[in-house]
């Protein structure tokens, strides 16, 4: 009679091995506070700020130099970027705006048609910026929780000089 309770126990135990939930995707959620709780910033940049921004974030997330990324144009907060393709030489383009503190861009060369989107969906990199007097400093974070940062000189856009 003592047995039974425990036979039971390890007969439930072992239906529920052969049980399996599924794993959902969690669903997009808004980027997360800063360090201190709060919502991000609102940093309001000229076009010029865009510019050095933008830059700045394509380099880093493509593995460029800051000069090898330039930005053709800038139309309702969105800049043009393009840069070298490093194997072959092509040309690479991509889109780049600004929400909070944070860089939102969107490949437009991907042979699939529905991977050019913005890159602001639960599993893509969160891409992070801080501007100072004299540099920019990108921050990214993967969906693994890998962080890495790079900090490029804040300096005139060759369209500013030209003006």
């Amino acid at each position: 009679m003592r047995a039974l309770p425990l036979i039971l126990l390890a007969s439930l135990a072992v239906a529920a091995c052969g049980r399996s939930e599924k794993a959902e995707a969690p669903p997009a959620s808004p980027p997360p506070p800063a360090k201190d709780g709060t919502a991000p910033p609102t940093i309001e940049l000229t076009e010029a700020g865009l510019r050095r921004v933008c830059r700045a974030g394509i380099a880093a997330v493509h593995g460029q130099q800051i000069e090898a990324v330039t930005i053709a144009a800038v139309r309702e907060g969105i800049a043009d970027a393009t840069w070298r393709a490093p194997v072959d030489g092509g040309a690479r383009r991509a889109q780049c705006r600004v929400d909070g503190d944070m860089i939102v861009w969107k490949p437009l060369d991907r042979p699939d048609e529905a991977q050019n989107r913005w890159m602001n969906q639960a599993g893509d990199p969160l891409v992070r910026f801080v501007v100072t007097a004299r540099e920019i400093t990108i921050t990214t974070t993967l969906p693994d929780g890998a962080v890495s940062a790079e900090t490029f000189p804040v300096a005139a856009e060759p369209e500013e000089e030209a003006a």
